[in-house]
């Protein structure tokens, strides 16, 4: 058995092979190649951009993929939604197609967008979207450096933005969300009957799943006299229930927690302060719930 496995060529792909690589899959791309190597040997990876992928899976050539949902809608593909995994290219969230206008227009909203021009690579989505909104304007489709088209080539963009900087950059405003999208892993129909195909597939979102669980995250861990026990839970976070083992000498105990990596810098010190010694900070890969 061998999985034909899509990986998201562009903005995706260094985000996609990190998230493999803390969900135990190491993946090694070549300049010269659109084949990157992966320590599996049950899967065949492929360089694919993210806006093809689903058509590809869709026709089987390849069994699975990771692109957005956005391109999934957009080519209106016939596919099997595996897991949705929330990261992207900067953050590990969503992104959104907003509909943006040059901060000096009078555009409000996208009824006065009424036989104007709309630049995007999201031709269809656009399409359906102003159609929703019983508004006529011509879509054009836009090859990239789509923000800077307004006003003189375009009235408006229907873009893609994680954090909105590289439009005020620009001097657009956001006047709608158009879509809301984060990675897919999708299927080919048929190998997705395939039982030794969908046994790897579910594994692997397992696996991803795990990894962004993890994202954020470290463990923490540290010894502490019984008579100071209860001055060490009270510092750590409501509603964390850390694991306390014993030690070879009864009146110590082992504390162990997982807590979110922003806050350790301040809870470290004041865990000292109560009582605790031999304090570990370690990075996590995993979490499966």
């Amino acid at each position: 058995m061998k999985l034909k496995l899509g990986i998201p060529k562009g903005s995706l792909e260094n985000a996609t092979i990190d998230l493999f690589r803390r969900a135990g899959f190491s993946i090694t791309t070549s300049s010269r190649s659109y084949f990157p190597a992966i320590d599996d040997p049950d899967i065949e990876c492929m360089l694919i951009r993210a806006q093809e992928m689903a058509r590809y899976v869709e026709d089987g050539i390849l069994d699975a993929g990771l692109t957005g949902r956005d391109w999934i809608e957009e080519n209106e593909a016939d596919v099997v939604a595996v897991a949705d995994l929330i990261y992207a290219k900067q953050s590990f969230g969503k992104v959104r197609w907003v509909l943006a206008v040059p901060e000096a227009s009078g555009f409000r909203s996208v009824n006065d967008l009424g036989g104007k021009i709309v630049a995007t690579e999201l031709v269809k989505t656009t399409k359906r979207y102003l159609a929703s909104h019983g508004v006529t304007a011509k879509v054009e489709f836009s090859w990239g450096a789509t923000e800077v088209k307004p006003p003189v080539l375009a009235d408006a963009i229907v873009e893609v933005t994680e954090t909105g900087s590289s439009l005020r950059a620009n001097k657009l405003k956001i006047i709608d969300v158009v879509l809301e999208s984060n990675t897919q892993l999708i299927a080919n129909k048929d190998s997705w009957q395939d039982e030794q195909k969908r046994r790897k597939l579910e594994d692997m979102k397992m696996l991803l799943q795990g990894a962004i669980n993890a994202l954020g995250k470290v463990g923490l861990m540290l010894n502490v006299h019984r008579d100071n026990l209860q001055a060490v839970l009270a510092v750590l976070p409501a509603l964390k229930r850390p694991t306390i083992s014993h030690l070879s000498d009864e009146e110590w105990l082992a504390v162990n927690t997982i807590l979110d990596e922003s806050t350790v810098r301040n809870i470290i010190p004041r865990l000292k302060e109560a009582g605790g010694e031999g304090i570990v900070e370690y990075p996590l890969n995993k979490i499966v719930l």
